[in-house]
């Protein structure tokens, strides 16, 4: 805190003096922890709506999930990468900005997706190695439009910048006020198909898909697009069991042939049971 007061330069400095390492390690697989929830005034974790707005807190579970073995790198937006450059937690590590987070959880605008995070030049100047936007599009609402086409034009920046951008799609619909995903295996793939297709290029696209609601409909599902890509964590439940059965899930599908590996945040950031140490090094040892 003093030093953001009274050094800001520090982070920038910081920035610049980072180790910075490969995208792809030597294991051919990613994890990632991601902690760009706040933003977007998502805070719950659970039962406890306010779980993640304790910033020394989620600090401390973040560097403790960044120093265990087998995690590549974190996926958060400026405020938080910018405390974890500072505490010297990003050296040697993959680091994602998250793009845009205006879609603000539960506005009547929330599928307006505005880029209110990192821009592709921000992600450049602070040497920082990929970037990641959400694509919720809902057939019913025009506001996904306006992201489609905001989506496609940081790809198009991302990509004259040679900087990857991982791409999270759903099919989405409002149900009693609230924007749901749909987890079927004909809305993930249809998710697949819009996103593969956007921008002028997608050398530099990778995809962060869900796993569908029956796991063993993935492989079908992964046939939809060559692009790279990693699963995303999601909302695993309450309960250890349902922990468990995500896990599950999530073993079947790093085995399909396009599947690179996880990106993963409050599950193993708050889980349900145990220590972050364990959750987290039983995710990297599905991978």
């Amino acid at each position: 805190m003093t030093v953001r007061s009274r050094h800001p330069e520090a982070i920038a400095e910081a920035a610049a003096r980072r180790v910075r390492r490969p995208l792809i390690g030597d294991s051919g697989r990613l994890m990632i922890v991601a902690a760009d929830h706040p933003a977007r005034g998502s805070l719950a974790v659970g039962g406890h709506k306010l779980a993640m707005a304790n910033r020394v807190d989620l600090l401390e579970r973040l560097c403790m999930a960044l120093s265990r073995p087998g995690v590549d790198g974190v996926l958060a937006t400026a405020d938080i990468l910018e405390d974890l450059l500072l505490l010297g937690a990003l050296d040697g590590k993959v680091v994602l900005g998250s793009m845009n987070r205006g879609g603000l959880a539960g506005a009547s605008f929330e599928l307006d997706d505005r880029f209110t995070g990192h821009r592709p030049q921000d992600i450049e100047r602070l040497r920082f190695d990929a970037g990641k936007l959400l694509l919720r599009i809902d057939y019913e609402d025009a506001g996904s439009l306006t992201t489609m086409v905001t989506a496609a034009r940081a790809i198009d920046d991302m990509a004259e910048r040679r900087l990857p951008v991982f791409v999270e799609p759903f099919i989405s619909r409002r149900t009693g006020g609230k924007v749901v995903n749909d987890l079927s295996a004909e809305a993930v793939t249809k998710s697949i198909a819009i996103a593969s297709g956007l921008a002028g290029t997608s050398a530099y696209t990778w995809l962060k898909v869900p796993v569908t609601e029956d796991a063993d409909e993935m492989a079908a599902v992964m046939e939809t697009s060559t692009l790279p890509a990693v699963l995303l964590g999601g909302d695993v439940g309450k309960s250890p069991q349902d922990q468990e059965e995500a896990y599950e899930k999530w073993r079947k599908a790093l085995g399909l042939p396009t599947v690179q590996g996880l990106v993963v945040g409050r599950s193993l950031l708050y889980p349900a049971e145990g220590s972050v140490e364990t959750a987290v090094d039983t995710a990297v040892g599905l991978l």
